[in-house]
C-alpha cells in the first residue's frame, strides 16, 4: 500500500514506510545472457518486471531488478537456477513539487547515503526512482514528511 501523508507525531517512532524488493541477479557477462534473463519472465503472468538496472565488469554482470510480485519472481529465478540476493528499497514518486533534486537534499541533509538510484518503468501518472539508501525507515519518515509519496509493490502495476 503506498503511504501519502505523514504519520502523525505519535506513530511516527513506529512508522515503516513502504519498500519494495529488488533482486541482483549475478550473469556471466557473455552476449545474449541478459536476453535469456528477460525471456525467463516473459511467459510468467504472475509478474511483471517494472524496473531494472545493469552494472557491468569484465566477468560478469549484476541485473538488478523490481518486479510487480516479488514473491513470484523470486520462485521464477530459483526454478531457473539464477544466483541473486535480495535487497529492500524505497520507490519514490517524482511529481510536480516532489523533484529528484529535492529528493537528494532531504536525504543529504539527514546525512543518508544514496547508494544507487534507477528508474521506474511501469507507472502511469508520475515518474517514480527506486532509491537504496543508508536507511529505509529514516529516508521513508523523511521524505513522506516532504510530502513524497512512497509506493509499495502493489502501485507498480500498470
Amino acid at each position: 500500500m503506498s503511504a501519502s501523508l505523514p504519520p502523525s507525531a505519535d506513530t511516527e517512532l513506529t512508522y515503516a514506510p513502504p519498500t519494495v524488493r529488488q533482486f541482483s541477479v549475478f550473469l556471466n557477462n557473455k552476449v545474449g545472457k541478459l536476453l535469456e534473463l528477460l525471456r525467463t519472465f516473459d511467459e510468467a503472468p504472475s509478474t511483471r518486471l517494472a524496473a531494472f538496472s545493469i552494472v557491468d565488469s569484465s566477468d560478469y554482470a549484476v541485473v538488478r531488478m523490481i518486479f510487480t510480485n516479488a514473491d513470484a519472481a523470486r520462485h521464477i529465478l530459483r526454478r531457473s537456477q539464477y544466483t541473486f540476493a535480495e535487497t529492500d528499497l524505497l520507490i519514490v514518486e517524482i511529481g510536480e513539487q516532489q523533484t529528484l533534486s529535492g529528493t537528494c537534499l532531504y536525504l543529504l541533509g539527514a546525512e543518508l547515503n544514496i547508494r544507487f538510484a534507477y528508474p521506474i518503468m511501469l507507472r502511469g501518472d508520475h515518474p517514480a526512482v527506486a532509491v537504496c539508501v543508508d536507511d529505509n525507515h529514516l529516508a521513508g519518515q523523511i521524505l513522506l514528511r516532504k510530502r513524497f509519496r512512497l509506493l509499495a509493490e502493489e502501485d507498480l502495476a500498470p
